[in-house]
């Protein structure tokens, strides 16, 4: 929320979800808060990257299946670029959903695109789940992959359809035995698919364990950081999962590949004095995606 209120990209939808902090942050908070914001840029950006070339190779004749969801605006923003899929999934927690969805019935700016898209019988919606034509958010833990496939049939998920689904900070906090389960899940699933996976990597450095340490104190437990030890130990995750090809780059290499004008300019929004910071985190995290392609997309 604070990235975009800057300017380092454009979302007219957060400001529904989160609210502007009113209050002034100290000096030090807020160069921390540029190293985060310009460290956001890259994700939002990379993964932003990997979702439209998949939408660009399938004719948008597919589906996403957005992976721990909580208030995130990608369905929004994909339909004002007239990149929707023919459905889009979002899965979360029953207690995110039910905060989601009260704020999609309240606030006209959210529920009218779910309206527009819409076609055929009424829009289903009630505390934990919202189903229209385009657009379902399913309450559900991704811990239990036959219960959360269960749930998504009900909302007209298609396992022939080429399928995406993304995991932004997602598996880290499922213990690798979970998060295995859900990786073969998806792969066994869908005969045409693709995955990607956005969170931490390097964890088993100095800086890495430093990051642990302070999520520890705020009683944040990354049950899966194990296998954030290395890019190859992320690949291997994914290929050990049934996926058939899998790639992995650390976020100081998607920063590196992004339009150069662009970071120019978002490089000139705040004074980023702690270039050291900035490349150490980045180095810290990645995105990792797979594929499985039976129909040579």
């Amino acid at each position: 929320r604070f990235a975009v209120s800057v300017g380092y990209w454009k979302d007219p939808y957060i400001q529904y979800f989160v609210r502007q902090a009113k209050e002034r942050k100290a000096p030090e908070i807020n160069r921390g808060k540029s190293v985060c914001a310009a460290g956001y840029y890259a994700r939002v950006h990379g993964v932003s990257y990997l979702i439209k070339a998949f939408l660009e190779k399938t004719g948008c004749n597919c589906q996403i299946v957005n992976l721990g969801a909580g208030m995130d605006t990608l369905f929004w923003r994909l339909k004002d670029e007239n990149l929707l899929p023919r459905k889009y999934f979002e899965v979360d927690f029953p207690m995110i959903v039910a905060r989601k969805i009260h704020n999609i019935k309240s606030k006209p700016p959210l529920s009218k695109p779910i309206m527009e898209s819409h076609s055929g019988d009424s829009l289903l919606i009630d505390s934990h789940s919202l189903d229209s034509s385009r657009y379902s958010i399913v309450g559900a833990d991704l811990r239990f992959s036959s219960d959360l496939e269960e749930k998504l049939r009900k909302h007209s998920l298609d396992i022939h359809l080429p399928t995406l689904l993304v995991a932004e900070c997602v598996l880290v906090y499922m213990t690798p035995q979970q998060s295995a389960n859900l990786l073969k899940w998806a792969a066994s699933t869908f005969p045409v698919a693709m995955v990607i996976n956005y969170e931490q990597v390097n964890m088993r450095d100095r800086f890495g364990q430093i990051m642990i340490e302070n999520l520890q104190r705020r009683q944040c437990n990354l049950a899966g950081v194990e296998l954030c030890s290395s890019l190859d130990s992320q690949r291997e995750r994914l290929l050990v999962s049934g996926w058939d090809n899998a790639r992995a780059i650390d976020m100081m290499k998607v920063y590196s590949f992004l339009p150069q004008a662009d970071v120019k300019r978002i490089e000139a929004l705040e004074f980023l004095d702690e270039k050291e910071l900035f490349e150490q985190l980045m180095q810290h995290y990645c995105i990792c995606w797979a594929s499985k392609d039976s129909s040579n997309l």
